[in-house]
């Protein structure tokens, strides 16, 4: 009896060690399609979110520079559970090889995180824009697909022809959550506060296998395109579950504490398919934004003040 208690025992443990192990988790970088996405101190900013945590084992993997040799660029995408992408690359930066892996992990159950421009990337890859739905830039017309956006409770598409992606100028903006039982917006406020950011509208794609968790009205005023775009979504591609954020132009967007909270969450659901993670009283509400300081402050320009309305930027000293 002794003996089978003690068996017992550490097999418990080895249960709750597994169950307490760290996520393994890659931020894949290393490109953006302009300077105006400064993707390395995004970078520094995505995997504090993650380590504050105490839920994740981050490792950076920087892909090679334009223009460099991509023939031993191979990661270990299966030794993570879920992959973070702060990535936006042309069609032809990846080798069929690179690209059927992804396409192999994910499809076999791998995580995927795409955040902001990440759905920039790969305008051609099928595969890959399975994976986030929706897109915009990079030459992305009618072939991507339609418009995906919310009309009277409903997400439908409209197949008009036309460029995907826009935005106006970055200002703050209200969300609402349109899947309040999904557990990465489970227990978040109907309506809330986003800090000043890109709001992207007019995106492309297949939309399949999407969710919309939730929207942000594109205001006309704003060079925007007068409906309920989508800002936060899941999907699903083979057995593998996607979280997408259209947000996080810059570290001043990042540093809206709604953005913390959502990327943390989606992470987790991506690797795990739940979310354990409690919500901040700091949340913002329907009518005042809320941002972490100690965020912003990991901006270089934080010392010249906190722009979030796109502002002429003072002059260095």
């Amino acid at each position: 009896m002794t003996r089978v208690l003690a068996t017992c025992f550490v097999v418990l443990l080895g249960l709750a060690a597994r169950a307490a192990a760290p996520i393994p988790v890659m931020v894949l970088d290393g490109e953006s399609g302009g300077p105006y996405h400064d993707w390395l101190h995004v970078t520094t900013v995505l995997k504090k979110m993650l380590d504050e945590t105490g839920l994740f084992a981050v490792t950076v993997v920087s892909a090679p520079a334009a223009g460099a040799d991509f023939s031993g660029f191979a990661p270990e995408f299966a030794k993570y559970r879920v992959v973070v992408l702060n990535y936006d690359a042309p069609d032809e930066r990846w080798p069929e090889a690179l690209k059927r892996s992804f396409e192999q992990y994910v499809s076999s159950g791998g995580g995927v995180v795409s955040v902001h421009a990440a759905d920039n990337a790969f305008p051609g890859w099928i595969a890959f824009n399975e994976m986030v739905g929706v897109g915009g830039w990079r030459n992305r017309a009618e072939q991507a697909g339609p418009y995906w956006f919310e009309r009277d409770g409903k997400v439908v598409s409209d197949s008009t022809p036309g460029r995907a992606g826009s935005h106006g100028r970055r200002v703050p903006f209200q969300v609402t959550v349109r899947e309040p039982n999904h557990p990465i917006t489970k227990g978040l406020p109907r309506i809330w506060m986003h800090q000043g950011d890109e709001l992207y509208a007019r995106l492309r794609g297949p939309g399949k296998n999407m969710t919309v968790l939730a929207t942000a009205f594109s205001d006309p005023s704003n060079a925007g395109s007068g409906r309920d775009e989508p800002q936060l979504m899941v999907l699903s591609y083979g057995r593998g579950r996607i979280f997408h954020t259209t947000w996080g132009h810059d570290i001043t967007a990042l540093s809206s504490v709604d953005f913390v909270v959502t990327f943390q969450r989606g992470t987790e659901w991506a690797a795990t398919g739940q979310v354990t993670q409690k919500l901040p009283t700091t949340f913002p509400s329907a009518d005042s934004v809320s941002y972490r300081a100690d965020i912003a402050a990991m901006d270089p320009d934080f010392k010249y003040g906190l722009d979030n309305l796109d502002l002429p930027v003072p002059a260095r000293r």
